[in-house]
């Protein structure tokens, strides 16, 4: 004969009355003397199982702190979250039924289970986001971004997943939830149309510090602003720009932008733009680029091109590219400022004059023959 608690579909809350009560205690006692070897044969499979799930929960303790992985560390997390009412119940409920217990206690045991088993679940999901969300972030490098940011996302994803659990008990027991995630659902509406500034710039501020496109202490360039990152605040990032401003700028604002960040280049490109008088003989100024190259060379940048690039209104006009692969900009300094000393140095020893804006003037008679622009000197 199949035991009543079989039949048990939806979990419903027992009657409590007192003379319930007094019936209740009376089919305890009853069901117990009568199913004593059963009873006692449940409560040692229940004790096996309790203390198996607290194994399982302290070799998922052990993972969290000493996982080889990540994801490791986050099951491991996730795992030791498991708490005493979810292990007690979980062995309850799979012995329960062989006991044939009566029916108010296999729907005590029941409704029990569910709420235990939801807010469980609840708390699983949200060390499992969590965790995964942290590893992707990263360690916090200072000013506290990411340990803030952590703070509104744990208090976001834990409203979100208890009031979820809440709407999922309150429905198992029989309780109409419609008007209740309707009201909710309008509400979180409201909320977020009046916020929607803030939540832009925190939501941005998240996509900062998750994809990295800067990081604290980096230098980045935007419209016309060359400035290193401060701080990553959730609503605004400061900046130190290269003149010695302060910026302030939001997180919507300067993720709309196209940012150059210069951090992690290995090189930089340096261009010279030289003129040289039209008076310079050609084969001078064909040995130009091969002179130039030597002179890169000896200041450890690395040659790329140089040559004529055109005939200019009072000069031949040359340009010189070369690379430098160091890492600092200061260091980049002093190497273009090196080769510049060279080139300068080099032309004056060769007598190479470099070209300035200059312009002649011709002056004709009315028939069109050149005359001095002087009258002669009749002294």
């Amino acid at each position: 004969m199949p035991s009543p608690s079989t039949n048990t579909t939806t979990p419903t809350i027992p009657d409590l009355t007192a003379e319930s009560s007094q019936q209740a205690a009376i089919d305890l006692y009853g069901w117990i003397a009568s199913h004593w070897l059963n009873v006692t044969l449940a409560i040692g499979a229940a004790f096996l199982i309790y203390s198996a799930l607290r194994i399982v929960r302290r070799t998922g303790r052990r993972m969290g702190e000493e996982g080889g992985n990540a994801f490791g560390r986050v099951a491991g997390r996730a795992i030791a979250r498991t708490t005493q009412y979810f292990m007690i119940l979980v062995a309850v409920r799979l012995v329960l039924r062989y006991a044939g217990p009566p029916d108010w206690l296999a729907e005590v045991v029941q409704l029990g289970f569910t709420v235990v088993a939801v807010f469980q679940v609840a708390l699983w999901a949200r060390e499992i986001i969590l965790g995964l969300i942290e590893q992707r972030a990263g360690p916090d490098t200072g000013h506290g971004t990411i340990s803030n940011a952590m703070g509104i996302i744990r208090l976001l994803v834990t409203v979100g997943l208890f009031a979820v659990a809440a709407i999922v008990v309150l429905d198992n027991v029989g309780v109409n939830v419609t008007g209740l995630v309707a009201g909710l659902g309008i509400g979180g509406i409201a909320i977020g149309l009046a916020a929607q500034g803030i939540f832009s710039d925190l939501f941005a501020a998240l996509s900062i510090i998750f994809d990295k496109p800067f990081r604290q202490g980096e230098t980045i360039a935007y419209d016309s602003s060359t400035a290193t990152v401060e701080r990553i605040g959730l609503k605004t990032t400061r900046l130190r720009a290269v003149t010695g401003e302060r910026k302030v700028i939001s997180n919507t604002q300067l993720l709309n932008k196209e940012l150059t960040n210069y951090t992690g280049l290995d090189h930089r490109r340096i261009k010279f733009a030289l003129g040289l008088i039209y008076q310079t003989p050609p084969e001078v100024a064909a040995a130009v680029p091969g002179m130039l190259r030597d002179l890169v060379e000896a200041a450890d940048g690395k040659f790329i091109r140089c040559g004529m690039t055109g005939f200019g209104a009072s000069s031949l006009d040359f340009e010189l590219e070369f690379d430098v692969y160091l890492p600092s900009w200061d260091d980049i300094y002093v190497v273009r400022h090196k080769v510049a000393i060279a080139i300068l140095r080099l032309f004056n020893e060769r007598g190479i004059e470099f070209a300035y804006p200059t312009q002649t003037t011709f002056t004709a008679a009315p028939d069109g023959r050149y005359v001095m622009p002087y009258a002669e000197d009749r002294g």
